[in-house]
């Protein structure tokens, strides 16, 4: 069985899936598998995919679209490395990604940590460095699961990143449950914060993963709702004793949920009219 499994759920992401396979083929770590789950996309995903000669690829086609929460579940399922990586189809991984990653989590005999994760670039849909962004203030080593989580609500974000960025022991799964997308924006992160119920994290300050914003993705196309699902995951983080959750850290979360959803309206927007220009 193969160390790790990076798999891309992709749909209608023929555009820049090349690149992400490519990407995962370029690892320094050469024990994966690479699993290409398309949701029963209208494009040529599949001659995309079949362009690539690697035995490591492995593709497969839903007959039905099952969305991304089904998608991402699939991804689960079908994977078989000892570590799990969910790659989508519009980003990146540096080719030391899946080394470092691996390496912090082999060293952690005692399952003391529940992942992995990096810094990352944030990328335009034509691979122009728009900004690099990681864990506020923190040189590479553990990070406290609670104070991980505070963070992330008073910051009205994702500080621990996109799914690309973060590497984690499949049998967690077991523990973590399936992906759920009853608040669709933070599908990714509300996965991490149920892994970070059995573990702390581990952060390596290099941006080792590339996410791309782009018209397409499905991160711009939930724009809108993205200040109210926020404002409603932070509501059910609250809720929960766990992670006590101040008044003051629910307060300034919401209001930096607001903030963050104004300033990726207007980057989404200027991203957009570059994206037109020859």
């Amino acid at each position: 069985m193969p160390a790790v499994s990076v798999c891309i759920p992709c749909y209608r992401g023929a555009a820049h899936l090349g690149a992400a396979i490519a990407s995962v083929l370029a690892q320094t770590w050469t024990d994966f598998e690479l699993i290409v789950i398309d949701d029963n996309s209208p494009d040529n995903t599949d001659e995309v995919v079949a362009g690539f000669d690697d035995p490591r690829i492995r593709y497969l086609k839903n007959p039905q679209n099952l969305g991304p929460e089904g998608n991402w579940n699939r991804c689960l399922d079908e994977a078989r490395g000892r570590f799990f990586k969910l790659l989508p189809q519009d980003d990146l991984i540096a080719p030391t990604c899946l080394e470092k990653q691996v390496a912090v989590l082999e060293a952690d005999r005692e399952h003391k940590l529940a992942l992995v994760f990096c810094a990352r670039t944030i990328l335009d849909a034509r691979d122009r460095t728009v900004m690099v962004r990681g864990y506020p203030k923190r040189r590479s080593g553990v990070v406290d699961a609670r104070a991980l989580i505070r963070q992330c609500v008073r910051r009205g974000t994702n500080v621990i990143g996109e799914p690309g960025s973060v590497l984690f022991r499949r049998d967690s799964a077991a523990l973590a449950g399936r992906f759920d997308a009853s608040i669709p924006y933070v599908l990714d992160l509300d996965y991490w914060v149920r892994l970070l119920c059995h573990g702390d994290a581990w952060y390596v300050n290099e941006a080792l993963a590339s996410f791309r914003v782009s018209v397409g993705s499905w991160s711009v196309r939930i724009g809108t709702r993205q200040s109210l699902e926020y404002q409603q995951f932070i509501r059910k983080l609250a809720a929960n004793p766990r992670f006590r959750a101040s008044t003051p850290d629910i307060l300034v979360g919401k209001l930096m949920a607001k903030v963050n959803a104004l300033l990726r309206s207007v980057l989404y927007r200027v991203l957009a009219m570059h994206a037109v220009k020859p």
